[in-house]
């Protein structure tokens, strides 16, 4: 199966990149698995699959809330261009305070 827009594939597809963030200009070192700045915990809209990259959007995604289970913090993200949403899992490199600021609020960001 062709991997692009049109037809996904559920398969991960691990891509090691470093980028700066484009919203608080962190230098942040890829793991194959980084999928969001880990100082403001900001991400971009570039997967429709994990990994793939094929997402024409590239909308900003915010973090709108977070849940601490398991010994483990979930962040769920919501694009703010095409408004799309999905689950993430936190490194232990992530600002620690914006998580439990996110897991103790009951407000959902809006747009």
């Amino acid at each position: 199966m062709k991997n692009n827009a049109d037809s996904p594939t559920k398969k991960f597809q691990r891509n090691t990149e470093d980028f700066i963030c484009e919203w608080c200009s962190a230098k942040v070192k890829g793991t194959g698995y980084t999928d969001h700045c880990p100082i403001c915990l900001a991400s971009k809209h570039v997967d429709v699959n994990p990994g793939d990259r094929a997402s024409e959007c590239k909308g900003k995604m915010v973090p709108t809330s977070a849940v601490y289970q398991g010994g483990e913090f979930t962040m769920n993200y919501e694009c703010l261009k095409c408004g799309k949403e999905k689950r993430m899992r936190a490194s232990g490199e992530d600002n620690r305070d914006i998580l439990e600021r996110l897991a103790t609020s009951p407000a959902k960001r809006k747009r």
